[in-house]
């Protein structure tokens, strides 16, 4: 997952062409953009002596794929996927990797990964439900996504369902911006490093049914304008909906820019109570 197409100046711990992270272990193992000779730029020198010149991502280059395997394969505790990240069972692959490793620590990974900015929502919504197997995600995103992501505001333009969902599973936090002249080559974007704490999936907030909890806060943000007891009426009557709103403490013409994480979570258990 890590572009070398736009490779920032940042260490990435274990990661394979799927953007698959490992579980750190007591020995730190850099492959992309550490200042250190012996990695980053010693893989661009091996590349480029063999005509190679990183121009897409690992996943979808068998020719970087197969100089990693070459300088890492031999590490235990390190494994080379060439995969579609957004085809790649990811849980399958770290529940295998957990298992043989569980003995090495607390049994959880972390991710962290310079990813292609394009991709970013697709990374998140794969990693962020999987608390019980990683820890942290931290990723490289472009600037204005990090910040729409971990700090959107209530009644903004900039709150949209993918809020509802990053805090739904995690707690996010912007970390620091990352200027446009530390990549290579330079792109017309600041990037941001964002962490990700996941919540453990018992401390998710209790709905009746995740899938209708989102398919719910999808079908309000679809009418992102429209009061709630309108975008909703294909789920409750407006007199249901003016009901459930009332007793959350709500306005009857509440609309989905004003209602939190725990408002949606009230309005979904209240509208759905019996019906899962």
């Amino acid at each position: 997952m890590v572009s070398l197409a736009h490779t920032v100046q940042l260490p990435v711990h274990k990661w394979g062409s799927c953007g698959l992270p490992y579980k750190p272990s007591r020995t730190s193992f850099y492959v992309v953009g550490s200042n250190r000779d012996d990695d980053y730029h010693a893989t661009l020198r091996a590349l480029k002596a063999r005509g190679r010149t990183p121009r897409r991502s690992l996943g979808q280059d068998p020719h970087m794929a197969m100089h990693v395997r070459e300088r890492f394969g031999d590490m235990g505790h390190v494994m080379v996927l060439q995969e579609d990240f957004t085809r790649c069972h990811i849980r399958s692959h770290m529940e295998s990797l957990l298992e043989k490793t569980s003995k090495e620590g607390s049994g959880y990974a972390k991710v962290v990964s310079n990813i292609p900015f394009n991709i970013s929502t697709e990374v998140i919504k794969q990693l962020l439900p999987m608390g019980d197997i990683f820890s942290e995600v931290v990723l490289l995103l472009q600037d204005e996504t990090a910040l729409r992501l971990v700090d959107a505001s209530l009644r903004t333009s900039e709150y949209r369902p993918v809020n509802i969902f990053v805090n739904f599973y995690s707690e996010p936090e912007y970390k620091f911006k990352v200027s446009r002249t530390n990549f290579f080559p330079q792109p017309n974007v600041d990037g941001a490093i964002a962490k990700f704490k996941l919540k453990q999936p018992s401390d998710y907030p209790q709905v009746t049914s995740t899938k209708t909890f989102f398919s719910m806060v999808n079908a309000a943000f679809n009418g992102k304008r429209k009061m709630l007891r309108r975008s909703l009426q294909h789920l409750s009557t407006p007199a249901e909906i003016e009901n459930a709103l009332e007793n959350l403490g709500l306005l009857v013409t509440s609309r989905p820019e004003e209602l939190t994480l725990d408002d949606f979570v009230g309005l979904h258990n209240f509208l759905f109570k019996g019906k899962n």
